[in-house]
Formats: structure tokens, sequence, C-alpha cells
């Protein structure tokens, strides 16, 4: 802690250069301005440039293809094939969108089989077949949507998929969405003939390299992913049904990730058994781990994650994160001996062995995660790059892995990143306001990838916090679990916490902190400012203000997340009540601003039409951007850009300074 205290007094020495205007006396050419002032050559337009990501990285007969969000196309999602050659190429029509909403949330939305494509598609959640980069054929019917499927797979030998399908046909009257695994014929397509149903949540199904073996994950109400998740395995009928499933691993003693089949046949998992997540090895009576260690080995279920992949029989890459950070590592299956290979990341996964070649996704505090290859020696070479508005190297802002007091005799975790900006100085009497930065969880991470977003704000004079929460993954499943019934209450001691101890130890502005976050990251944002008074100001994007109204009018994949949460519904009204902003407002004392898509089914828009009108009516300032057309996170441009201008602005008003360049018209209510 004293090291990294004098790393940050250091860092924060430069920054603060001279009581008057005009050059610093630290580095000639250096313009001495306040805080928030500084002119930044990364715009609100260069951070949206800057959203595109890739993964979901899958092997064909032509070479290596992965997902690729495209900004420049209003978000939307294509497959990139790269040929032997070294040649990327955008196969997926302009008219069609890969993504898929089961679970809402998506994820695992196309395969490849050979030189075939298949995909659901955003607009209509049909799955198409496309050849090559030929005209896409629909598989599955018209539906308006109500039929959707995820995490595909060939059965080759069948000529069909297995696909985990959504049905929504019953949803809109008394009954929820129906999630089985289904088998689509490529020959005849169709809705899907049910293998396996029954249970309220399905996922990973995976064959073995023979196809007379399926394992796959299931889970029932009120648990999420990363809890009490089963692992089931059938073999097959001669007419392709599923021969009396069996329950391997009932999930009482946790969760079960990323079943997968070795070359052998040996069928391996991951599970938090022990409190992190570790790599098993299912020998058909007991379940053994293959190196125990105090480190996560990947992490929770979402559709299509790869945290390891095969080299051989004996021996796998893996994902190892420790202290917010991600390495590889060849684990012996074997000998259970574990080696580091190649960098520290601060973001690696998506794993896949094509031909002998294992390929990921990686991205560090400098560099936007790309595709990787990972060499037969073991060397790491950086492959593609996503399109995007370079950051100088001199304006970005590294952040520092921190770690303070909170609760009783607790710690929490973030990553803390000083203003930066090569042109300018802070006057040396002043400190610069800071930004807390809530991840949108509320079981997630936040991790220290470059972010256009952050470097906007660091590089005109904010300091950022971006916080970790008890509650968050990647610090092991004691960590995670301290939210458990705890929401609204352990995150929010940690986000104030975090600000303060900032602020103690001279690093931030005491009276200029502020907090923003989205979904989850938005209750929090409420519920802060609800109840501390520590931060002046807060933004909430697409957050929760009532949560009796969210466990009412929710979508089911986190129909029964509040139970875990905050309690069951309605038996702990009172609890709902008590951690619900809405019901609070007569202790909010700041400017509050609020953003919000008016087609998000996640967080429905009235969770920030309520707490806007309650503001409102108190007096308190606030402002409310209703966005057309955006869901559960904003995708055009146009929005992403007035959003982010508009919080620029906000804070600018509410301390009282003028931001640099043309920021769009605010209006805020109840301002003098």
């Amino acid at each position: 802690m004293h090291k990294l205290l004098g790393m940050l007094l250091i860092s924060m020495s430069l920054m603060a250069c001279s009581d008057e205007g005009g050059i610093s006396s630290v580095t000639n050419g250096q313009t001495v301005a306040p805080y928030g002032t500084w002119a930044s050559p990364i715009s609100a337009a260069d951070v949206y440039d800057n959203s595109n990501n890739v993964g979901t990285i899958r092997g064909g007969a032509d070479g290596v293809y992965w997902l690729e969000s495209r900004a420049e196309e209003g978000g939307r999602l294509a497959v990139i094939g790269f040929d032997a050659g070294g040649v990327a190429t955008i196969l997926t029509p302009r008219a069609f969108n890969v993504r898929t909403r089961v679970h809402e949330y998506g994820g695992a939305a196309y395969l490849i089989h050979g030189d075939m494509v298949i995909f659901s598609n955003f607009k209509d959640q049909r799955l198409y077949r496309q050849v090559a980069v030929g005209i896409p054929e629909a598989l599955t019917p018209e539906s308006g949507s109500d039929l959707r499927y995820a995490d595909c797979i060939m059965d080759q030998s069948r000529d069909r998929l297995i696909c985990v399908r959504e049905d929504h046909r019953r949803a809109s009257g008394a009954g929820e969405a129906v999630n089985t695994l289904v088998a689509i014929d490529l020959a005849t397509g169709g809705e899907g003939e049910v293998l396996f149903e029954g249970t309220d949540f399905v996922a990973a199904p995976r064959l073995n390299a023979k196809g007379d073996r399926l394992v796959w994950l299931a889970w029932q109400h009120p648990n999420m992913p990363w809890d009490d998740v089963a692992l089931y395995e059938a073999h097959f009928n001669p007419d392709g049904t599923l021969l009396e499933s069996r329950m391997i691993a009932d999930g009482s003693a946790g969760a079960v990730s990323q079943p997968m089949f070795a070359p052998d046949g040996a069928l391996y998992f991951l599970a938090d058994w022990s409190g992190w997540w570790n790599l098993y090895r299912w020998t058909g009576t007991e379940a053994i781990n293959i190196h125990p260690e105090a480190v996560e080995m990947g992490g929770s279920n979402r559709f299509g994650v790869r945290y390891f992949a095969f080299i051989d029989d004996e021996n796998v890459v893996l994902v190892k994160w420790q202290d917010g950070y991600a390495r590889l590592a060849h684990l012996n299956l074997v000998t259970g001996e574990m080696h580091h290979i190649g960098p520290r990341f601060a973001h690696a996964g998506g794993i896949v062995n094509l031909d002998g070649t294992l390929w990921f996704e990686a991205g560090s505090e400098t560099s936007p995660v790309s595709i990787y290859r990972l060499n037969p020696d073991f060397s790491v070479e950086e492959i593609y790059v996503p399109s995007h508005t370079a950051i100088a190297s001199e304006l970005v802002s590294i952040p520092t892995a921190i770690t303070f007091p909170t609760g009783e005799d607790e710690v929490a975790h973030g990553f803390f990143y000083a203003p930066n900006n090569p042109d300018y100085a802070g006057p040396l009497a002043n400190k610069p306001p800071l930004v807390v930065r809530v991840h949108g969880g509320p079981t997630g991470s936040t991790e220290a990838v470059i972010r256009a977003d952050i470097q906007y704000w660091t590089s005109r004079g904010f300091a950022v916090l971006d916080v970790n929460y008890r509650g968050s993954t990647g610090y092991g499943r004691a960590y995670m679990e301290r939210l458990d019934l705890e929401w609204g209450v352990v995150d929010v001691e940690d986000v104030v916490n975090g600000a303060r101890w900032l602020a103690e130890q001279g690093f931030v502005d005491f009276d200029r902190l502020v907090i923003r976050g989205g979904s989850a990251g938005g209750f929090t944002v409420l519920e802060a400012l609800s109840q501390h008074d520590v931060f002046d100001a807060g933004t909430s994007y697409f957050g929760i203000s009532d949560l009796a109204a969210l466990a009412r009018d929710t979508h089911k994949f986190e129909s029964r997340y509040l139970d875990q949460l905050i309690g069951p519904y309605p038996e702990a009204m009172d609890v709902y009540e008590a951690r619900s902003a809405i019901n609070h407002v007569d202790k909010i004392t700041v400017p509050i601003l609020l953003l919000q898509g008016l087609d998000d089914q996640v967080v429905p828009p009235n969770q920030s039409e309520m707490i806007y009108e309650a503001v409102k009516a108190k007096g308190i300032i606030t402002g409310y951007l209703p966005f057309e057309g955006e869901g559960h996170g904003f995708r055009k441009a146009e929005n992403n850009i007035r959003a982010l201008e508009s919080e620029l602005a906000f804070y600018g008003r509410i301390f009282g300074f003028t931001p640099a360049g043309d920021l769009p018209e605010l209006q805020l209510e109840n301002e003098d």
C-alpha cells in the first residue's frame, strides 16, 4: 500500500505545477488551466469510433473468423473472415446484424462449419445460413422474434444444429419464455425439435469428437449462471433423441462453466467449488481439480465463453486472473504444473485451437481488445486490431490498481486514472475533480483495458476511479458473494469509501466528486446520492430507481436475480422499499442527470422517468435525456455523442467552469 501511495504521489506532483496561468514550470509548453477545462483531441465522436470490439473467435475451412462490432455502421455486429494470406473480409451483408436476444444479453450468435456461416439476425431473431460471401438464407421460421437461438453447435454426423432456443410465444400471457435444447435439421430447417427441457435455463451444449455424447449446463430460478449450475450428459438414441439425461454435478457445490471434451474424449470444465474458478476433469465417477490455486482461471457462464483450449490430450492454455489482470498460462493436465505465457494483459479470453494454432482476444492498458495468435513456441503475436481512432501514447492515462479500506475491516478494489494531457497542467493550489465510474454488474467487473471513454475525462483534467466493488467478479467467490442480500449497501459503501480515500490522500478535490454508472451501476449512483452526502452530482444511464417495480417488470433471465441481491419478492418488500432511491428523494440534495433508452427491455424507461419527476418536483437541479430507438445501452453514434457531451456540459455547469469545445445545449430543471 505504501509503495502504491508513493507512485500515485509522484504522478500527482507532476500534474499540479503552478498557481499562476501561463507556462508550466515543469514542462516547457504546458499551459496551466483549471482541471476540467483542458482542450482534448479525444472527442465524443472518437469515443464512439473506438467502441469497435472483437471476440467470439471461431475456425473454418479457409481460416479464422471473429465477430466485430462496427461503430461506423451503427454498432452492427458482423462476422469477419481472416484468410491464410492475412486478409480480413467482412462476410455479413450490411442488412444483417449478428446478434441474439436470448437472455436479452445474447452471445454466441454464430458458428462456422466449413465454408458456411450460421448466425442469428438481430432484427427478426431467425437463424440464417450463408455460404462463403453468398446471400444468407433463413433456416428458422418467421416468429416475430418469439423464437430466439444462441450457442449453436454442429452435430455433423446427423447434419443438424444443436442450439439453445428461447421460446416467447407464451410469454405474453401468464407464462415465462421457455428455454430448451433443440435440434434443427440443416436440410429442412424449422423451429427445432426439443432434445432437453424442464429447467429454467440451458447453456453450452457440447459434443465429443465421435458425436455420440452431449453435455450441457442447466439451472433453475432463482439462480444465476454463477450460482448452483448443474452439468448434464447424455448419449443418443438411433433417431437422434437423447438417451436418458444424467446429471454429473447437481450444482449444490457452486457453479460450472465451459464444459469441453479433450481430443481423447475426456471431459473437462471450470468450476468454482473451491471458492475460485479452477479446471476440473471428470473421471466418470468424480471431478478432479487439475491445479488447485486461489486464482480465477476463467469465469462464469456467458454464451460462447472460452477461457481454456487444448493443445493436445495432456496440455491446455488457459486465462488466469489475479489482482485485476489476466495472464495466459500453460497447464500440464498430467502433472498439474502451470507456467505463465507471454505478457500481462488487462483483458484476455476467447481461446480456441484451430488446426493446432491457438488464437485469443486480449487488450492492455494502452491497446484495445484485439486478435492474437499463440505460436507453437508460446510467443504471442498481435494479428488484428479493430478499426479505431488512435490515442497518442503520451495522452494515455495509465491506470494504477488500488486496494482501499471499506466496510468493517474489509477492502475493495479499483483502477485509478490520474488526469493526463501533455499540453496542460493544473494549478498547484487545486486538485482535480473525480469521476467515480460504476460498472454495470451487479455481478460483473471492470477491467484496465484502454477505454476511450475514460481517456475522454482524464485528457480534460478529470481523475477517474473505476471501481470493482465487493460483489464484483475476478476476486473469488467470497468477494462476489458479499453482494448477496447487500446490493445497495456494500457497493454503495465502496464507491463512497473509494472516493473518500482518494480525497484523503490528496489525489482529488473533496469538493468536486461525481459518480456515474449505467444499469446496475446507475442503481448504485442513485443509492449513493440518496444515502450519502459525499458526491456533488451524479449521472445515471438507464439506472434502477424502484426495485419493486423492476421485480414486477423485467425479463426472465433476471426476473429472480433480486432474490439473491435483495431478498424474495414480495416477502422482503420492506427491504425493496428501503433500498429504492425513489422512496428517499427527500435525502437527495445534489444535481442528477438521467439518460434512458426508450426501447429498454432490461431496465424500462419508467425507472428513469419516476426519479426524474420526483427530483424535479423537489426542486433539485436535474436533466433527463430520453433516446428513441435505443435499448439497454446506446448504439447509435449521434446518441452516444450527445450523451457524453451532455454529461461533460452537466459537470461544467455544476462546478462553474466552461469545458473546452462546442457542447450541445443541455436543459436542466430548477437551475437558477
